[in-house]
């Protein structure tokens, strides 16, 4: 036993797990967990200087879907350094398309893996590739295509990298616009017709906000979105940060909000106050203060008169500009859902039920225009067709078509304003007048206006639809007779004289005819064509009758049964 003893004695000072507790233990122990603690802290606060913004859009050529008889599904797995997050997952096809943003912080490694899973049965990978966000620049919006290495096709994202700490005031400075142009070249590049402009914004800061935590703004162009550092808190901050944007349409419009880092805005992301500005309202150079308006954009957001102080410059070429105008619209990656709004479903309905109810008003004027019941308004009504149809010529037609556009720019500048403010005071009074119960009733009348206009607009194109179909063929052979009369009339009469014989016509069929009724002639002649509902209506149904072949066979057998017995 006593050597058994001395023995264990012996090995436990030479085994390794053991803890020999000593003079100063505990202290190093501490030591090391603060500067591990200390460590983690700054690495939390390093990772936390530039926020990466990604928006996964959609692939490309990926292999086809194979076809097992399991629904399969598609998701992409993005990791940076040690974030990582999971997209939705939506069905596999050859070019999904996802749409969604995430957010993730770069710390030390620029290093972004995406990677494509299938979620069917067997969880087979799609693909992934690699990205090294070190080749793109800060503070812009990169599109970028890149190949999957272990697949096939192509994964489209759109990456944004900001800065959130607090930016270098001599490295922020406003740029002048000419050294931007001419780094880019895009005035005067042949190549490359796709960028129209560049816009250069510098972001002051902002007043009369509501004093809110690390207060920040978004400034986006279409797909382009970057973001500024956090202020400090206060109702001025200041951010004194420059932005460069390449424009692809001029037409577009910048968006700026502001935000605070409030937790509330984590999960909510609603806005201290937006203001859009059409780029070509623009005046380069020139220090501005915009109004902040609320989410509704219709009025000012909550404050003393909140505004954000912007410095901005645009380059553009005008031809390039023009040449995009008759090219599709670039659309935006990500979009609000749809929401169901009682007041714009009130307005618009009002819109439209007022529309058809002005094209009544306008068929029921152009109705007694021909009666002659202001007898000098028609006479200067039919001198002024014949004159007009007498010089009428083909080159004159987008002559005429300025008129509107001439008449706007020298007496609308005034029109304009005026309107805005009788808009304005329009809506202020609805809010007050118009109740939910109120616009609800409205609804009810409106909806029977534009239900019967619809109607009425599907029931002719019906009807214009049979009559080329043949549905009723008299209709059609009628209508085809007239057409090729129209046809060799205008061969031998000029266009002139016949519009001018047509006005005399209609002019003077009050004299002519003085008993007759107001009508339209094309519309009654479609009015005698047949609709689908008339069509159903008249469609004929089986009636089950004996085959005639059968009864003519059963009444000659029953002739020669009868025979002998009446003899």
């Amino acid at each position: 036993m006593d050597f058994m003893l001395s023995n264990t004695a012996k090995q436990k000072p030479t085994q390794r797990n053991v803890i020999q507790w000593r003079p100063g233990f505990l202290n190093s122990i501490v030591d090391t967990t603060v500067s591990k603690t200390k460590d983690t802290v700054k690495k939390l606060d390093r990772s936390w200087e530039t926020v990466v913004n990604i928006v996964l859009v959609e692939a490309k050529c990926l292999p086809p879907v194979p076809d097992d008889g399991v629904s399969h599904t598609l998701s992409c797995k993005l990791r940076l350094g040690s974030e990582s997050c999971r997209s939705k997952s939506v069905p596999s096809s050859q070019n999904p398309q996802w749409k969604e943003r995430f957010r993730l912080h770069l710390y030390q490694n620029w290093v972004l893996n995406i990677s494509l899973r299938d979620e069917g049965k067997m969880k087979n990978p799609m693909g992934s590739c690699v990205l090294d966000l070190s080749k793109y620049e800060k503070e812009r919006t990169h599109e970028i295509w890149q190949q999957l290495d272990d697949g096939y096709g192509a994964i489209h994202v759109s990456v944004t990298m900001c800065a959130i700490c607090s930016p270098d005031n001599t490295s922020n400075s406003f740029v002048d616009l000419r050294e931007c142009v001419i780094s880019h070249k895009i005035l005067n590049n042949p190549q490359d017709w796709t960028l129209v402009g560049i816009l250069h914004v510098h972001v002051l800061g902002a007043k009369g906000l509501i004093s809110k935590s690390n207060v920040y703004c978004t400034l986006e162009i279409d797909n382009e979105s970057v973001e500024t550092n956090r202020a400090a808190t206060s109702s001025e901050p200041r951010w004194n940060k420059c932005y460069v944007f390449k424009v692809y349409d001029v037409t577009s419009t910048l968006d700026v909000k502001v935000y605070d880092g409030s937790l509330k805005n984590v999960f909510l992301h609603e806005s201290i106050g937006k203001v859009s500005i059409p780029l070509l309202r623009i005046s380069n150079g020139v220090i501005r203060s915009y109004a902040l308006k609320d989410k509704r954009k219709r009025s000012n957001a909550k404050g003393n008169c909140p505004r954000i102080k912007l410095q901005m410059s645009l380059a553009w070429n005008p031809i390039k500009a023009t040449v995009r105008l008759f090219q599709a619209k670039e659309v935006k990656h990500i979009k609000k859902p749809p929401k169901f709004d009682l007041a714009l479903v009130y307005s618009n309905t009002k819109y439209i039920a007022d529309l058809f109810n002005l094209l009544v008003e306008v068929n029921e004027y152009y109705k007694h225009v021909f009666e002659w019941d202001d007898r000098e308004y028609s006479f200067c009504t039919l001198i002024g067709w014949l004159v007009f149809c007498y010089y009428l010529r083909l080159w004159a037609i987008p002559l005429l078509l300025l008129i509107p556009f001439l008449y706007q720019w020298i007496f609308g500048k005034n029109q304009d304003n005026v309107s805005i403010v009788q808009d304005c005071a329009n809506d202020d009074e609805n809010k007050e007048e118009k109740t939910v119960g109120g616009r609800i009733q409205d609804l009810q009348t409106m909806t029977l206006t534009i239900t019967n206009g619809i109607d009425f607009i599907v029931s002719y194109k019906e009807r214009l639809l049979n009559l080329f179909t043949f549905k009723v063929p008299f209709l059609s052979v009628i209508a085809m007779i007239l057409l090729l009369v129209s046809s060799v009339g205008l061969y031998f009469i000029p266009i002139n004289y016949f519009l001018m014989s047509l006005g005399i016509y209609k002019f003077g069929r009050k004299y002519s005819n003085p008993d007759r009724v107001l009508n339209n002639g094309l519309i009654d002649f479609l009015s005698r064509v047949p609709d689908s509902r008339k069509l159903k209506d008249w469609k004929e149904l089986g009636v089950p009758e004996p085959n005639q072949e059968y009864q003519r066979q059963s009444f000659k057998i029953f002739r020669s049964i009868s025979t002998p017995n009446l003899r």
